[in-house]
Formats: structure tokens, C-alpha cells, sequence
């Protein structure tokens, strides 16, 4: 089943501590952006790329896109000052499509084969989030004090790509701006529809770059598979 993909890509890099749009930082020689891009790019069920952007980095966008031939971009839209306005951005311009991912620009290591799983399942239910299970003892603490230990069996840690089909992420999304709700992620705004949302297990590669650290992890994950790939 084919689908079309909103990436927000309007952040600043503050916690990435790197003074420009982290999404520019080169993970081995190609910038981060692009490794997201091209998963995209080269899926063939991938109709549609769709990049919330700053106004005054549209330009420098534009050309990185035709360096390296990443033709699926629709539109560039503004983002937002916050993650959810820049994804409605990208809504308001989507014309009718079966399934909409919205996916973290900055989580270049996201599997074709995931991607697909959360497709059918968001085709099937509405709406499907990447997640894995929370491997680490989980506590809940209030004031610098352990209140109790957390069953993590039951606990996910959520990643993205989130799916939905289109006329339910739309309604979602009009329904917190008419409101002036700001949720934590796409997933959330679908639930207080009381639409249930359901979990396709994903993998710990698909990680997002978000500080100095991650950089180092990425290199690795792309090096290993460079290997794997002889």
C-alpha cells in the first residue's frame, strides 16, 4: 500500500549544542537530512516527501535536494514553532492520500521493512506508532524520591514513524489547533479522538539524532551496515 511521508525538519539543534540546524550535520560525509531522505526515496511505496522547513533555510534545502537527487518532495511548507504546527503545515497543503507517516527528519536508520508493517497496520486499525520495549528498570520518582518500581512489561518507548489514515490525522490535527491543544507527538492527538492507536515493535537502531552522543552511535550503526552489505 502506497503512502506519503510529513517530515518536520524546522528544528534548531540546541540540545545538539551544534549553532545551525542539526539536520545539516554530516553523518559520514552525507548530512542527516539526506539519510533520512533517501529511505524514503528509495521506497517504492513512497508516493510523496513532504519537509516542513524554515523560510530562510528553504533555499539551502532546495539545493541540497538536487545534489543528491531526492525527487519525491511535494512541498516545503513553513514549520512551526513547535513540532505539531509544523506537521499540520504540511497537512493543509496534502491533497487526499491513503496513509500519512509523519517521521523524525533526524531518525535516519528507520527499516523499509518497519515502515511497511506500520503501513498495513494503520490501513487496517487507523492509526500505528513505532515503538520497542523499555528494557530498563522503570521508577516512578516525585521529588527526588523513588514512589514505586514500574511493571515495564507493559511499557514502550515510542519512536516515529506514526501512521494514520488521512482523514483521521486530519481531524486530529484541526481539532487541537481549534482548541489550542499541544500534544507530545501525533499518537497523542489521535487518542483524545478515543481512537485507539496501536503498536508495531520497531528496532533500538532506529534512533534519533538528537545530541553529540548520538552522532557517534549513528556512524556506527551506518558503518556496521555498510558491512553487512558486502
Amino acid at each position: 500500500m502506497q503512502y506519503e511521508v510529513v517530515l518536520p525538519a524546522a528544528g534548531s539543534g540546541k540540545r545538539m549544542g551544534a549553532g545551525q540546524n542539526k539536520l545539516f550535520l554530516n553523518l559520514l560525509g552525507k548530512p542527516i537530512l539526506i539519510h533520512t531522505l533517501e529511505v524514503f526515496e528509495q521506497d517504492s511505496k513512497c508516493t510523496g516527501i513532504w519537509l516542513a522547513v524554515k523560510p530562510e533555510e528553504r533555499s539551502y534545502i532546495q539545493a541540497m535536494l538536487e545534489k543528491y537527487r531526492i525527487l519525491k518532495v511535494k512541498g516545503l511548507p513553513d514549520g512551526g514553532a513547535e513540532r505539531q504546527h509544523s506537521v499540520h503545515s504540511c497537512m493543509k497543503e496534502m491533497e487526499q492520500v491513503d496513509i500519512v507517516l509523519v517521521h523524525d527528519a533526524a531518525r535516519p536508520f528507520i527499516s523499509h521493512d518497519i515502515i511497511a508493517n506500520l503501513v498495513q497496520s494503520a490501513h487496517k486499525y487507523g492509526a500505528a506508532i513505532a515503538g520497542v520495549r523499555a528494557k530498563d528498570t522503570m521508577k516512578k520518582v516525585r521529588d527526588g524520591v523513588i514512589e514505586e518500581t514500574v511493571d515495564r512489561d507493559s511499557l514502550w518507548m515510542i519512536q516515529t514513524p506514526q501512521a494514520f489514515q488521512f482523514d483521521l490525522i486530519v481531524e486530529a490535527e484541526d481539532v487541537a489547533e481549534k482548541v489550542g491543544f499541544l500534544g507530545t507527538d501525533e499518537a497523542m492527538l489521535v487518542e483524545r479522538l478515543g481512537h485507539a492507536v496501536h503498536i508495531v515493535e520497531s528496532s533500538y537502531e532506529n534512533v534519533k539524532m538528537t545530541t553529540k552522543e548520538d552522532l557517534v552511535f549513528g556512524e556506527a550503526i551506518l558503518r556496521k551496515r555498510a558491512l553487512d552489505a558486502k
